[in-house]
């Protein structure tokens, strides 16, 4: 399953290039907004709150353009395409979820930058524990929400619901979850080299959203068989389909698919 998700992502990259490209820049200008206007407020009014505030509506708008983008990076995973027009058309159902995540990545700062090293600096036992304790909760967060873009667009806009989605699919799918979140960081680690424009946070929400997608039909299969071992999910049968829709494509066919 490993092996078809890194291919199928690719050829949907690599056939939908432009748009991840414009994704990705679209990205990039909302990120100036937490970056570049605390500073440029502190010109006319130095306060530390203010620069929190900016920061963290900045952090906000972000994830709401990201939520769009899984929304409407979701048609490519479906064998499909968007237009500028269906992007902009994802604002009305994607923006909760976007608000939602931006202030919980705002939380998630908040407990790295502020919580943990306030616990860890009370030199005891006591502070160690709850420290680690927080520690262990972001990285359980990080691990379970990096689906939550995906689960909200593929699955369900209930936000409550998507939460929960997200924390079952990490623990019953722990080696996967781990997996995509180290995958994603070696590959936002080479998009710098490309000014973040690819693959980039674009390429980051395809791949989590094909690999729910894949996922989802292991739960379609032990529905359809209960008593099913589930460590013995018959990959092979289930992929069939998804085998014959991707194809398989040489050097030549990915530079020159017009010679075909």
């Amino acid at each position: 399953m490993i092996g078809f998700l890194i291919k199928k992502t690719f050829y949907d990259l690599w056939d939908n290039l432009f748009r991840i490209v414009l994704v990705n820049i679209g990205f990039l200008m909302f990120t100036a907004i937490p970056v570049f206007l605390p500073r440029l407020a502190a010109l006319f009014f130095s306060s530390p709150f203010l620069d929190a505030g900016l920061i963290a509506i900045g952090i906000i708008i972000c994830s709401v353009y990201l939520s769009m983008a899984a929304h409407s990076l979701k048609i490519i995973s479906d064998y499909g395409a968007f237009g500028f027009l269906d992007f902009i058309k994802t604002f009305k159902t994607a923006w909760p979820s976007g608000i939602v995540m931006g202030l919980f990545i705002v939380l998630l700062f908040i407990l790295v930058s502020v919580v943990i090293p306030f616990y860890m600096s009370i030199e005891s036992l006591f502070g160690f524990l709850l420290g680690m304790i927080v520690f262990w909760a972001v990285v359980f967060a990080v691990l379970s929400f990096q689906f939550y873009f995906a689960v909200c667009a593929r699955l369900s806009p209930n936000l409550k619901k998507a939460f929960k989605k997200c924390m079952l699919i990490s623990v019953d799918n722990t080696g996967l979850a781990i997996f995509l979140l180290l995958h994603n960081i070696v590959g936002l680690f080479l998009s710098v080299f490309l000014a973040f424009v690819f693959p980039g946070p674009a390429g980051v929400l395809l791949y989590l959203d094909e690999a729910l997608r894949l996922r989802l039909l292991k739960y379609d299969w032990l529905e359809a068989n209960p008593g099913a071992d589930r460590k013995k999910i018959p990959w092979d049968e289930l992929l069939i389909e998804e085998r014959e829709k991707t194809g398989t494509r040489t050097l030549k066919n990915l530079i020159f698919p017009w010679k075909d």
